[in-house]
């Protein structure tokens, strides 16, 4: 397999893991707008705060290769792409194992009580780790001496259908994070929230459909404006617009975690510091980092 195609089914895999991340993160945030779960204890309402906090992680160890390959390698095809896309693949499966045994504690708290929450949590995290770390480790390569790939230039049709893919990366779970919020404001529990809150959420939503409208717009303008053709104009173009997404849905998270928080520990300072910090991480890893690999020092790393 060639290293274009590496690059490509790595996209691929993680357009794959970042909907099941972001719908999981979409149920831990509806979850906390039910009615049942004013019922729970505070330490388990405090552990969906975590297990949001975690999942907001894997996303954005997820949506990292894109802004890797659009920022760092300027949309070439790199055995540094190509390791770096398998890096936070890997890194993202471990928040996300945690949170989706975490997820589990709460479900089975609410039905079964603490006893059969822990048991569950744990179980099906081990599952998850077991499925996607350990048969890996006890797996090995046919290939003994894989072969050597070398880097050419990315032709330009190939860096246009790799850019789109990695809108498509995005755009699934983004619409099922925006379907979440909707859902939320018709819930008698969203009344309840002070109105800073209820107006921090209808900003996080709109953050989010503005993101969405980004991440649409090289595919439209590609049909509509450039009829389908390949140019270094609609390269450049839909690369900015692609590039430009993740700022508003980090925002866009970040502020649904604070309204979450609050909802679930009545804490404004938890709240504050855990989207303060996931908003640095999801920085960090979209922008901070990409940016940092261009320039001169990190470019040989």
């Amino acid at each position: 397999m060639s290293l274009k195609d590496k690059v490509k089914t790595g996209l691929d895999e993680t357009r794959l893991l970042i909907l099941g991340a972001q719908v999981l993160f979409g149920f831990q945030l509806n979850v906390v707008f039910q009615e049942g779960f004013a019922r729970l204890n505070p330490a388990t309402r405090l552990i969906d705060s975590v297990a949001q906090g975690l999942m907001a992680i894997a996303i954005g160890l997820l949506i990292a290769p894109s802004m890797h390959h659009l920022i760092a390698e300027k949309g070439q095809d790199t055995l540094r792409l190509h390791r770096a896309t398998g890096l936070f693949a890997g890194f993202a499966l471990l928040p996300f194992a945690i949170s989706l045994g975490l997820s589990f504690y709460i479900v089975f708290d609410r039905l079964y009580g603490t006893v059969a929450a822990i048991v569950a949590g744990i179980a099906f995290c081990l599952l998850a780790l077991l499925f996607w770390f350990g048969i890996g480790l006890l797996m090995k390569p046919d290939i003994k001496n894989p072969p050597k790939e070398k880097e050419t230039r990315t032709p330009l049709h190939t860096k246009i259908d790799q850019m789109l893919t990695e809108a498509r990366v995005i755009l699934p779970g983004a619409q099922a994070l925006l379907g979440f919020q909707l859902i939320v404001t018709l819930t008698p529990t969203f009344e309840q929230l002070p109105p800073s809150s209820r107006l921090l959420h209808v900003a996080a939503l709109i953050s989010v459909a503005f993101a969405i409208i980004l991440l649409m717009t090289p595919a439209a303008l590609h049909r509509i404006s450039f009829r389908g053709e390949d140019t270094d104009r609609f390269l450049r173009t839909g690369s900015w617009f692609v590039v430009a997404a993740p700022v508003p849905l980090a925002m866009g998270i970040a502020a649904d975690l604070y309204v979450a928080t609050l909802k679930a520990t009545d804490s404004t300072f938890f709240g504050v510091v855990l989207a303060l910090g996931i908003l640095t991480i999801l920085a960090t890893l979209w922008y901070g980092l990409p940016l940092y690999l261009r320039s001169d020092q990190g470019r040989y790393l």
